[in-house]
C-alpha cells in the first residue's frame, strides 16, 4: 500500500480553549471515534485558518467531517483523551477524499459548509455533565417572600456560579488526573410567543413571569461540587436597598450546593431554598428550583459516522400506524389486531405504514417492553369455577419481563366490565407474534429495516389538578431509564429510520443531549377539550411546545389534532421556524380530517386502522429505494416486483421478470 501525504485545511473562528479536529472513516482519522480524531493546528496569526498533515493510503477513499470542541485530560494516565464537542458538521453525505498523489493539500473552505450547504449541529454529552435549573409558575410562583415590605414586589433573578469547592486533602492522591475544562452557564427563556436559547445574563438577571419558563444549563466534569448563588432583585430597579449598594434593588441571596443534589441521588426533583436578606442575613422568603441532571449514555460511546437529528427529508405527508394497526382498548373503533405487538405493528407495514408508532418503558428488570399504558389488570386465583374472577391493576414497573410474558394480564378498561372472564379469552401463546408486552428488541428484530420507528418514550406526567398518570407518583431514574432504552436502539437499530417523541419535555431535553444520531418530536396536546391540563408549563399550548422545541434543537412537534383543525395556521407557524409536525388523536382516523391536514401541509399523521383505508402495499421508502435502484441497475429496469425485500438473496427477483447477477445483487445496499 502507498502512502500519501495529504494536508487538510478548514477556515473557522473559535474561542479560547476550543480546537478544529478532523475525525473520518479510517483508522488514522480515528475510525468516526472523536476521542481518537485528529487535532488541527491554527496556522496563521488571527486563528481562523486550521491545518494537519496525515498519511493516508493512496487510491483508498475516505469520509470524513470536521468538528470543533475542547480535548481535555485523560481522568486516569493511562485513559483515553476527553473530548467535548462544542459543533460538527452533519451533513447527510460527509467530506470524501481519494489520494492519488504523493503529496496534496485539501483546502475544504469554511467550516460547517460543504457542496455550498451549511449544515452544523450542537455536540451531545461525551463525558460531562448538564445540571439544569428551572424558575416557573407551572405549580406555584417560584419565589415566595414572607417579608411584608417585599410581598407585592416583581422579582428579577440572576444565577452566579461562584466557583468549586475545594478539597485540599493531599493524602487519597491516586493515578485521577484534575480536568481542566471550564465550567459555563447559561441562560434560556421559553414562552407562547418567543424563545431565547443559551445566552450571558444582563447584570441584574430577567424578571420572573406567570407565562415564561426560566432555565439555568450549566455543563461540568464536576456535577458535586459547584456553588451556585441566586441573586433576587426587586423588578424596580430604581432604588438601593442598601445604602451604598452597587447593584440596586438587590433583596436577598439564596445559595445550592450541587453535592446537595447529588446526595438526593435523583436525575429530577424540586429543591427549596431559603433566601436570606442582605442586610441582616435573616431568612426572608424561598424560592422553588426545579432541577433535571443529563449525564452521559453509561457503557456507550456515540460517534461522528452519520447524524439525522435534524434531517429531515421533504415529501409528501407520511402515514404512520398508531400502536402499529391501531388502538385496541380505548376508542370508539377498535383494531382487530391487539394494540402494541408484532403483529400490530407487521400488519401496519404492510399496508404502507411508513413509520410504526408505538410505547415503550421498563419492566421492574429493566427490560424494554412495547406496551401504552403505565398500569395493567392482573387476575387473582379463583377457588371455584363459580365465583366472579377479581381483578386489581398493577404498575407494568412492578413485573418483571418473564411475568409479563406468561402472567395473565389485561388491559385496565377490563375493570369496568362486568365479565371479566371476558377479558382473558383468546389468548395467545408467549411464542405468537400477537402476545402483548413484546421486548423492544424482539420489535426491532421483527419488522423489515424500511418500516421506520416513531418510538414514544413513556414517562410519568402529573395533571394541574396533581394527578399522576396511573397514580405514580414516583418511576425510574430518568438517566437509567433512557440509558437502556437509547442503548437497545442505538445498538440493534441497524439502518432503520428511528424517530423519538415524548408527552415529557424533560425527556426529549435528555435524549436530544445524550444521543447526536435520531431526531426527537416533542408530544404536546396543546388546548383539549378532551384531555385534563397537565402541570408542565411547556406542554399547555402548542405556541410553547413550539418555542421549546427550537431551544432545544428538536426536529419537531407531535400536536393533537383537535388543537390543529381549530388552529391549522399552527402548521405553517411550526415549518417557518424550520420545524417537522405530526399530529395524532381520534380525530386523524376521520379522513376528512386527513385530508385537510394533508393539504395543510402536515408531515405525518399518526392514525388508527390503516388497513380500512390503505390495500397491501409498499411504504414510500420502499418505493423510493426501488425507483433509485431501477435508475442505477439496469438489470432492474423491468422488474414489476413491488419492494426491493422481494429479491431473492441470489439470483433472481421474485416476480423472475430479470435476471439478477451476483454484481447487482451486491450493489443492492450500497444504493
Amino acid at each position: 500500500m502507498t502512502p500519501s501525504q495529504v494536508t487538510f485545511e478548514v477556515r473557522g473562528t473559535s474561542v479560547q480553549g476550543e480546537a478544529f479536529a478532523i475525525c473520518g472513516s479510517c483508522s488514522t482519522l480515528g475510525n468516526w471515534n472523536p476521542q481518537t480524531a485528529v487535532v488541527l493546528q491554527a496556522d496563521d496569526a488571527d486563528g481562523t485558518l486550521w491545518k494537519t498533515t496525515v498519511e493516508l493510503t493512496r487510491g483508498v477513499a475516505v469520509q470524513y467531517r470536521y468538528f470543533k470542541g475542547c480535548f481535555l485530560e485523560p481522568k486516569t494516565i493511562d485513559g483515553p483523551c476527553q473530548v467535548i464537542v462544542h459543533k460538527w458538521e452533519t451533513h447527510l453525505q460527509p467530506r470524501s477524499i481519494t489520494p492519488l498523489e504523493n503529496d496534496i493539500t485539501v483546502d475544504d473552505g469554511q467550516f460547517g459548509i460543504h457542496n455550498g450547504v451549511q449544515t452544523l449541529d450542537s455536540g451531545w454529552l461525551s463525558c460531562q455533565t448538564e445540571i439544569r435549573l428551572r424558575l416557573h409558575y407551572s405549580e406555584k410562583p417560584p419565589v415566595s417572600i414572607s417579608k411584608n415590605k417585599f410581598k407585592k414586589s416583581r422579582f428579577r433573578v440572576k444565577l452566579m456560579l461562584e466557583g468549586l469547592e475545594e478539597d485540599h486533602d493531599d493524602d487519597n492522591q491516586d493515578k485521577t488526573v484534575t480536568q481542566k475544562m471550564s465550567n459555563t452557564l447559561e441562560i434560556s427563556l421559553i414562552s407562547d410567543t418567543e424563545y431565547k436559547s443559551r445566552h450571558s445574563q444582563p447584570e441584574c438577571g430577567y424578571g420572573l413571569q406567570p407565562d415564561r419558563w426560566t432555565e439555568y444549563s450549566i455543563q461540568t466534569m464536576e456535577p458535586d461540587n459547584l456553588e451556585l448563588v441566586f441573586d433576587f432583585f426587586e423588578e424596580d430597579l430604581s432604588e438601593r436597598v442598601l445604602q451604598g449598594d452597587e447593584l440596586p434593588g438587590h433583596v436577598g441571596t439564596a445559595c445550592l450546593l450541587s453535592s446537595m443534589i447529588a446526595e438526593l441521588g435523583k436525575s429530577a426533583g424540586i429543591l427549596t431554598l431559603p433566601i436570606m436578606s442582605r442586610s441582616s442575613r435573616k431568612t426572608i422568603g424561598k424560592v422553588r428550583v426545579d432541577y433535571i441532571i443529563i449525564k452521559p449514555i453509561s457503557g456507550y460511546s456515540c460517534d461522528m459516522e452519520v447524524s439525522y437529528a435534524k434531517y429531515w427529508r421533504p415529501r409528501t405527508t407520511l402515514d404512520v400506524g398508531h400502536r402499529g394497526a391501531g388502538n385496541s382498548t380505548t376508542t370508539t373503533k377498535l383494531a382487530k389486531v391487539q394494540e402494541n405487538t408484532v403483529a400490530s405493528l407487521r400488519n401496519a407495514a404492510s399496508h404502507g405504514a411508513a413509520f410504526v408508532e408505538f410505547d415503550v418503558h421498563l419492566s421492574k428488570d429493566h427490560v424494554p417492553v412495547v406496551y401504552h399504558d403505565l398500569t395493567c389488570c392482573m387476575a387473582m386465583k379463583k377457588k371455584c369455577d363459580a365465583e366472579p374472577l377479581e381483578l386489581f391493576e398493577i404498575p407494568v414497573k412492578e413485573l418483571s419481563y418473564d411475568q409479563l410474558q406468561l402472567l395473565k394480564l389485561a388491559h385496565v378498561t377490563a375493570l369496568k366490565l362486568k365479565d371479566h372472564n371476558a377479558s382473558f379469552k383468546g389468548e395467545e401463546s408467549p411464542a405468537s407474534e400477537n402476545q402483548p408486552f413484546p421486548s423492544l428488541q424482539t420489535v426491532l428484530e421483527s419488522l423489515p429495516e424500511d418500516v421506520g420507528f416513531n418510538i414514544e418514550i413513556k414517562w410519568i406526567c402529573q395533571q394541574r389538578d396533581g394527578k399522576w398518570d396511573g397514580n405514580l407518583s414516583t418511576y425510574f431514574d430518568m438517566n437509567l431509564f433512557l440509558d437502556i432504552i437509547l442503548k437497545t436502539v442505538l445498538e440493534n437499530a441497524g439502518r432503520r429510520r428511528i424517530i423519538f417523541s415524548s408527552f415529557d419535555a424533560d425527556i426529549c431535553t435528555m435524549v436530544r443531549q445524550k444521543q447526536n444520531k435520531y431526531p426527537v418530536l416533542f408530544l404536546t396536546q396543546g388546548k383539549s377539550d378532551i384531555y385534563p391540563e397537565l402541570m408542565d408549563l411547556r406542554s399547555r399550548t402548542t405556541p410553547i411546545a413550539m418555542s421549546f422545541a427550537q431551544f432545544e434543537n428538536l426536529l419537531g412537534i407531535n400536536v393533537h389534532t383537535e388543537d390543529l383543525l381549530r388552529n391549522p395556521s399552527y402548521i405553517q407557524e411550526a415549518k417557518s421556524k424550520g420545524l417537522v409536525i405530526f399530529c395524532w388523536g381520534d380525530d386523524t382516523n376521520d379522513p376528512e380530517n386527513r385530508k385537510k391536514l394533508r393539504e395543510y401541509g402536515i408531515n405525518g399523521l399518526i392514525y388508527d386502522r390503516i388497513y380500512d383505508w390503505m390495500p397491501e402495499q409498499p411504504n414510500i421508502f420502499q418505493v423510493e429505494q426501488l425507483e433509485r435502484l431501477k435508475k442505477e441497475l439496469p438489470e432492474l429496469k423491468f422488474c414489476t416486483c413491488p419492494t426491493v425485500s422481494h429479491f431473492s438473496t441470489m439470483s433472481l427477483c421474485k416476480c423472475r421478470n430479470s435476471l439478477m447477477e451476483m454484481n447487482g445483487i451486491d450493489n443492492l445496499s450500497d444504493a
